[in-house]
């Protein structure tokens, strides 16, 4: 899995495939759709047209787990098989359930589920989405498969040591969801802007390239060509020590998104 790839959240439908198309022309190989953001048929329009061979892409998607349906098995099986129809693929490299939604308590169904769906090949990985600790820990003692990733709300104003250190013992990776922080007070910091000075980077090139020191896979959202392409133009620089210091400090714990917790939006 490319450890920075391209989200299309919030992208419209008819924005997804220009979106897209610009982001692999810039280099991305990986890109994160899900059943609820209503792009995938967008989104499987560039990757279907593009002449970049099926297995240098990495397609990521997931299953929207509504509160306006009884999770089961066929259920599952019925929403996956409608993502390949959309994206127009024979199978994705990732799947992942969008919230654990714990109040419903059919989280384990739809993880044994997917666990078939891995062994069909369909989908080559499989992985959860806003999942606790204990959601985890409940997955890792009531199944054997281990959730491959773990994509969290996750950017310097909420860094989640906890939960990373967490996914690090278990051999689960970080994706971060929101990487730049929505794009707001975050990348305001007088503390980034310094930083980004130093280096001659933007300062959501700076945070980007936090991500991949600390080992997070990301996926920054654009639908702007000039900025889709400055945000993978963050290999050819290195935070140092005191830099990524900086940066530790900026966590303050708050969220940006809803508690996975209390979430069960329909």
């Amino acid at each position: 899995m490319p450890q920075l790839g391209f989200g299309v959240w919030q992208v419209p439908d008819a924005e997804a495939t220009a979106a897209v198309s610009h982001a692999l022309e810039a280099g991305y190989r990986s890109i994160d759709t899900a059943a609820v953001y209503e792009n995938e048929a967008g989104t499987g329009k560039a990757l279907t047209s593009s002449d970049i061979p099926r297995d240098e892409l990495f397609v990521t998607t997931k299953l929207w787990n509504s509160a306006s349906e009884t999770w089961t098995r066929d259920s599952v099986l019925r929403e996956f098989d409608a993502s390949l129809a959309k994206l127009g693929l024979d199978y994705v490299d990732l799947y992942l359930i969008h919230w654990p939604r714990a109040m419903r308590d059919d989280y384990l169904t739809i993880w044994r589920t997917f666990a078939e769906i891995a062994e069909s090949g369909r989908a080559k990985a499989v992985g959860v989405s806003n999942f606790h600790v204990p959601q985890l820990e409940r997955l890792l003692a009531e199944t054997s498969l281990v959730p491959a990733v773990n994509q969290i709300e996750l950017h310097p104003n909420f860094a989640q040591a906890e939960l990373r250190a967490f996914h690090a013992e278990h051999g689960i990776a970080t994706e971060a969801w929101s990487p730049l922080g929505q794009g707001g007070e975050l990348l305001k910091a007088p503390v980034l802007a310094g930083i980004a000075a130093k280096h001659g980077k933007s300062a959501a090139q700076v945070v980007l390239r936090w991500h991949l020191q600390l080992g997070n896979v990301a996926i920054p959202k654009s639908v702007t060509p000039a900025r889709i392409r400055e945000n993978i133009d963050v290999f050819d620089f290195t935070l140092d020590e005191d830099d990524m210091k900086a940066l530790a400090a900026l966590d303050s714990g708050k969220r940006l998104g809803p508690d996975p917790d209390e979430f069960d939006w329909n």
